[in-house]
């Protein structure tokens, strides 16, 4: 008898500690939580014939729980690159900006593992500066749907993975003449699926 309610009482005791170690743990979003990702990147390479070719992207977003379940955000991407194809010919360069919002629906925010959905528009600019000729510059609107999933490795770090499945752009150059593009895509492009890691305050 008596091991018996030793028995009870260590499984209570454990069940009350684990209980209260993932309550502490405080893994997964609520209401009025913040949490910020991105990507920085600098890439440099050359080849024979002095052929070089720099890019730079800085590419930071700010999401915030307006609800459990719904986060809004703002997208940033800023970049530059050029190419220089021989020691004797000029510097092509282009530099880029995007501004964007973005609003998500998670599923099970207060668990360590949530789908989301996240529907997402955006304003760019592409500027191209060669080394002869003119300056020209494409601007774009982009909206997109995509779905993701989200996995908390502790309390404030977790990973993110997502793919759009629809989306349409639309481009047009301030050149005279230019004539606007647009494209509609449907299905997940899976070699697009893009990785990230989010820190919540």
């Amino acid at each position: 008898m008596k091991k018996i309610i030793l028995t009870v009482v260590a499984l209570s005791a454990f069940g009350f500690a684990n209980a209260q170690n993932k309550k502490e743990s405080n893994l997964g979003f609520s209401k009025g939580d913040v949490f910020v990702s991105g990507a920085l990147t600098f890439g440099s390479d050359s080849k024979i014939s002095n052929y070089k070719q720099d890019n730079f992207v800085f590419a930071p977003s700010v999401g915030y729980f307006v609800t459990d379940n719904i986060a809004l955000g703002v997208n940033l991407n800023l970049g530059s690159g050029s190419v220089q194809a021989t020691s004797s010919s000029g510097t092509n360069k282009t530099s880029t900006f995007a501004a964007g919002l973005a609003g998500r629906y998670y599923f099970t925010p207060a668990s360590q593992f949530t789908l989301f959905t996240e529907l997402g528009v955006a304003l760019g600019s592409i500027k191209s500066t060669p080394a002869v000729g003119n300056v020209t510059k494409v601007n774009s609107f982009g909206v997109a749907l995509a779905p993701g999933l989200n996995y908390f490795v502790s309390k404030n770090f977790s990973l993110e993975t997502k793919i759009a499945v629809l989306s349409y752009v639309s481009a047009k150059g301030d050149w005279s003449g230019a004539e606007n593009a647009s494209s509609v895509r449907f299905g997940g492009d899976w070699s697009a699926v893009s990785f990230g890691v989010n820190y919540k305050f």
